[in-house]
């Protein structure tokens, strides 16, 4: 365990350069070939390119934006960023030009590095509209004409140079980079309205890296894969977290290529989005389904086998006797195969940015993968609470994590405070008032309750609790979750009621497992939009929401259903980028569907 007490992530960041020089730091690709760099590499490098930064006048606590997929520039950027004295502005690479030209205005970022050109023609075409983004260094590009874009490498050249001329000033600016300074400006992706900049200090993140160390369950023996978007609180915790403890980490953002990725570096552990396990676990479903037959037989033996023992481990007992023996076989026929298409070495998985349906995290447990629900907010510097290795509850993201203290509103709103809270949000006092009150509590909007004393399960979020005109209040994000874990064909959900006399649901269907179950049936679809018309797929459908309704109450029953016309999407604007529904935006987008289905019904009702 790495010692307690630094001041700064640039302390932390050197203190692991130092300590451990040699080994492998992160594991990455380049020209398709994956490749290792050491600490003193990483070092040298996020020295070079803080050096370029002050030689281009970068000062204390200015912002640098990064526009970028997960990769390991990213990181090398955000600590040159960090040991120059400026902070880091993080930008989804999904976001539009306009969208990233309102964060680096907002933010006030004097530079930006950049992916590649795409990005970077993202950057040129509002240019005009960003007179303090003095240049921009680019990963995969060329230099522009002008100078104003310019190679990553020639700003380490720049580096260098202004290093050898100037000895002794890095170490000073490092070591003047203080706890309360700001570290990172990380912009909420909203469902409405303008993003906001959440404001979060140095010691914001050495508590993080701190909590996690002393949590035990991760070691430098472990092998970490992150692909996780960067920009986002929760892979930068990870990234703070690999900095601390010194775990070699895989670092590659090509969700494509994830599966090829995992079977070479072979992880022992991961972090990823419930969007991430839906989708196994669809896949999973609908491929024992497709087999059929005796290996249909095999694998759903083996899940009741599975189930057994997880039963057990969740009381904190293991199998013995004729369990054991059932277990081992089952792992060698079933288990065994899905355990290797994540490598064959996974320890655990860590699941936040979204709520997991408790269905999907006994199903993974019950194939012997261990997933920990976590939970925070990018206001509280993202990890907050999270289930432990040895003592972790389904349906709820775990105890506090340590120093972390937390009580509820009278209306069941969760509140937090610690080092982990932000120091308010960019530029907008009045916004920081309403989520940090005078005591210093972080009031963050989501309704929750502890479980045996510890556990905190999330029920919904408050802004997105649905009050029907009866006056009863409904949680859309359980039944959501309720529903995706009932059928595989099931994409992305959502429950609408609110000022209605009844709730309805929306529902995307998942593409390619509805083609492949249709197929098994012998039917063959061509589009999407033939998928949901069929009476084949709306009949399973109509099947899986009556059988939901079965376990709801009455007025938060489905009353009635519609098939999207098309999956919802990030780039269509649906989605955010931890694969979470915007709520109000699909509401808005499909308000004619949702209208359709009251019409009538408070005539109805009243006459």
């Amino acid at each position: 365990m790495a010692s307690a007490g630094f001041k700064s992530v640039v302390e932390m960041f050197h203190h692991r350069i130092r300590s451990t020089p040699d080994t492998e730091a992160i594991h990455f690709r380049k020209d398709g070939v994956w490749t290792v760099i050491n600490w003193k590499e990483v070092g040298t490098r996020a020295r070079h390119m803080a050096c370029g930064l002050r030689s281009l006048g970068i000062g204390a606590e200015q912002r640098v934006a990064i526009l970028s997929g997960t990769r390991m520039e990213w990181i090398l950027a955000d600590m040159g960023i960090l040991c120059s004295g400026g902070a880091t502005t993080t930008i989804y690479p999904s976001n539009t030009a306009e969208e990233c030209a309102y964060i680096l205005d907002d933010s006030g970022s004097r530079f930006a590095f950049v992916e590649n050109q795409k990005q970077a023609d993202k950057l040129s075409s509002v240019r005009a509209s960003l007179p303090e983004l003095q240049r921009v260094f680019i990963v995969e590009g060329k230099e522009s004409a002008d100078g104003w874009i310019m190679p990553i490498a020639a700003l380490e050249k720049l580096g260098r140079e202004w290093d050898a001329k100037n000895p002794g000033q890095y170490d000073a600016v490092a070591d003047a980079v203080g706890k309360d300074h700001l570290a990172t400006l990380i912009y909420t992706s909203g469902t409405t309205g303008k993003p906001k900049g959440v404001m979060l200090t140095h010691d914001n993140w050495v508590y993080e890296g701190e909590a996690i160390d002393n949590l035990g369950i991760i070691t430098p023996a472990d092998k970490q894969f992150l692909f996780l978007p960067l920009a986002h609180s929760f892979a930068k915790v990870l990234e703070i977290a690999f900095i601390r403890i010194g775990v070699p980490t895989a670092v590659d953002g090509d969700i494509d290529s994830l599966v090829d990725n995992l079977g070479v570096v072979k992880p022992t552990f991961m972090g990823a989005v419930p969007r991430i396990f839906e989708k196994v676990y669809n896949k999973v479903l609908s491929g024992a389904r497709e087999s059929g037959g005796v290996k249909l037989k095999i694998f759903t033996w083996a899940m009741g086998v599975g189930k057994q023992v997880s039963a057990l481990r969740q009381k904190k007992q293991e199998p013995s006797g004729w369990l054991s023996l059932k277990l081992s076989l089952a792992d060698k026929l079933v288990f065994s195969k899905l355990k290797a298409r994540f490598g064959g070495r996974i320890r655990f998985f860590i699941s936040g940015g979204a709520p997991l349906s408790r269905e999907i995290g006994e199903f993974f447990h019950a194939a012997d993968l261990l997933v920990l629900e976590g939970y925070g907010l990018t206001e509280s510097s993202a990890g907050t609470f999270m289930n432990r290795l040895d003592d972790y509850k389904f349906g709820t993201v775990g105890p506090a994590v340590p120093h972390t203290q937390v009580k509820f509103a009278d209306d069941g709103e969760i509140l937090l405070k610690g080092r982990g809270v932000m120091r308010g949000y960019y530029n907008l006092p009045a916004d920081t008032a309403e989520a940090l009150d005078a005591d210093g509590w972080l009031h963050t909007g989501d309704i929750g309750e502890l479980r045996d004393g510890t556990f905190l399960a999330i029920t919904d979020r408050k802004k997105d609790l649905i009050k029907t005109s009866g006056g009863k209040y409904v949680a859309p994000q359980s039944i959501e979750n309720k529903l995706k874990a009932r059928s595989p064909l099931v994409s992305q959900v959502l429950v609408h009621g609110d000022n209605r006399n009844f709730c309805t649901v929306l529902i995307a269907v998942a593409e390619d497992t509805t083609k492949s179950w249709l197929a098994q049936q012998g039917i063959t679809v061509g589009s999407y939009a033939e998928l949901t018309t069929h009476p084949k797929v709306l009949e399973e459908i109509d099947r899986v929401v009556k059988e939901l309704n079965r376990d709801l109450a009455s007025y938060e029953s489905l009353k009635k259903f519609a098939l999207l016309p098309k999956d919802l999407s990030l780039e269509d604007g649906d989605l955010t980028p931890k694969m979470s529904v915007k709520r109000k935006v699909v509401e808005k987008k499909y308000r004619d569907l949702l209208d359709r289905f009251y019409e009538g019904t408070v005539a109805s009702l009243s006459g």
